[in-house]
């Protein structure tokens, strides 16, 4: 492909992602890909990085845009966000129009004034003191409000951080490999990896590289698997011969991390709302060789089982795992698009939704056992205050400090003071991450 039609083609999976909200843009781009098999991995790639980089700074170019008068658009954010990140000129970009049949059309005169505009504004390296909070930021508002809440007037460099594009981390499956044997492999196909700093399983990728076709991932040596996502999964702390449920499970990801923890021993209930997300985990977990994983699909999260399963064993599992739906705003990195799809109202929403998911699951822990809460969010209305809140409907309950439990499972001392973890972009190189680990009182 032209460079011109990378460029129309990203403007119209930019539309689809517009016109799908309730579908993640990573699947959009693949389904775009899907339908237009001549688009090579370099065009991929070009066109993700349009993609991404308009989903990135959304804010920050629809602020322009319309200071400007020009209609927002997927092409007028596309075409803003080439003019802003550089290095083309007014020339070379015009000059995309004319890159073949598959191009997009012509730039009207007021459409090549904006972009000469904030070429010079780019050239210029102008600082942003002249933008709106969020626009700077690239937030919607109500993150933004959360993030100083947590952060205070370091919030600046978090959404900094949150800006930015995420690394690629792996797992090494401990069923199949050793760490030394899965970057071994790895090499051996020229990619080329170094030991995270955190988890004892993990591996972070030199350079971004596409995965699934290598050896190590066909035969279940790894698993893509975010560094702070390996950590919450450790933290549960789940040994052999365990009984555990993953109570929103989704597409298994940390399911395999447990079931590599417990050694292929004991009992591993997957369970999720979506059938088809659970359908994707058993190809998972049949590569990665996780026998002892019984997948159940669950009507809600006050599904009928979990009433007679608590009725009739008082519980009977060591370790309950909840890693609640939330605004995965410590994933924005992967997911820019994400974002742009919440607001306060689907906030409160997704808050009442944690709170009856908590009540819910913590019925299925043994007495002695433990209730692992887990959120990819930043935000402390989801994190520390529904565990405080949990924990004030239920004196059956008590806080495990998070510094005993890293030390347990990890040997080393964590990298956060107080007893719940929270990891950051900034401060850990992680996604975002919270981890609260609740013991039930025998």
């Amino acid at each position: 492909m032209r460079i011109g039609a990378r460029l129309q083609t990203a403007i119209e999976l930019l539309e689809a992602v517009e016109s799908e909200p309730g579908k993640p843009a990573d699947s959009v781009l693949a389904d775009g890909y899907r339908s237009r098999r001549y688009a090579g991995s370099k065009d991929r790639a070009g066109i993700a990085e349009i993609v991404y980089g308009v989903l990135r700074r959304r804010a920050e170019l629809d602020w322009y845009l319309e200071d400007a008068e020009l209609t927002v658009s997927a092409r007028s954010r596309a075409y803003a966000w080439l003019a802003l990140s550089g290095p083309q000129t007014i020339e070379q970009i015009t000059a995309l129009s004319d890159d073949g049949d598959y191009a997009p059309p012509p730039l009207n005169n007021k459409e090549k004034a904006v972009v000469g505009r904030l070429i010079e504004r780019r050239d210029a390296k102008g600082d942003a003191s002249h933008l709106p909070e969020e626009a700077a930021a690239n937030l919607p508002v109500w993150a933004i409000e959360g993030l100083k809440t947590r952060f205070g007037d370091d919030w600046h460099q978090i959404a900094h951080a949150l800006a930015g594009e995420a690394p690629v981390d792996v797992r090494t499956n401990a069923l199949k490999a050793l760490r030394s044997d899965a970057r071994l492999a790895l090499e051996e196909e020229g990619i080329f990896a170094v030991e995270s700093g955190f988890s004892p399983l993990g591996l972070r990728l030199k350079k971004r590289r596409p995965l699934t076709g290598t050896r190590a991932y066909r035969e279940g040596m790894i698993e893509i698997q975010d560094e702070g996502s390996q950590i919450a999964s450790l933290l549960v702390d789940a040994k052999p011969g365990h009984k555990v449920v993953d109570f929103c499970a989704g597409a298994g990801g940390k399911t395999l991390a447990i079931a590599g923890a417990m050694g292929n021993t004991g009992r591993i209930i997957a369970c999720d709302t979506s059938e088809r997300r659970l359908a994707r985990a058993g190809d998972r977990l049949k590569r990665a060789g996780s026998f002892i994983v019984e997948r159940r699909v669950l009507s809600s999260a006050r599904d009928k089982w979990v009433k007679r399963r608590a009725g009739r064993f008082d519980g009977g599992f060591d370790r309950v795992l909840i890693d609640v739906p939330c605004t995965g705003s410590g994933t924005w990195r992967r997911n820019p698009d994400q974002k742009w799809k919440m607001d306060e109202a689907a906030l409160k929403e997704l808050m009442a939704l944690q709170g009856e998911i908590m009540d819910s699951a913590s019925r299925l822990v043994s007495p002695g056992g433990r209730l692992i809460y887990i959120t990819c969010s930043l935000m402390p209305s989801e994190n520390e205050d529904q565990v405080h809140a949990f924990l004030s409907r239920r004196d059956d309950f008590f806080l495990h400090p998070i510094g005993d439990v890293w030390r347990d499972v990890l040997q080393t001392d964590p990298p956060v003071e107080g007893d719940m973890l929270s990891l950051n972009p900034r401060d850990h190189g992680t996604d975002g991450f919270f981890v609260a680990v609740l013991g039930r009182k025998l």
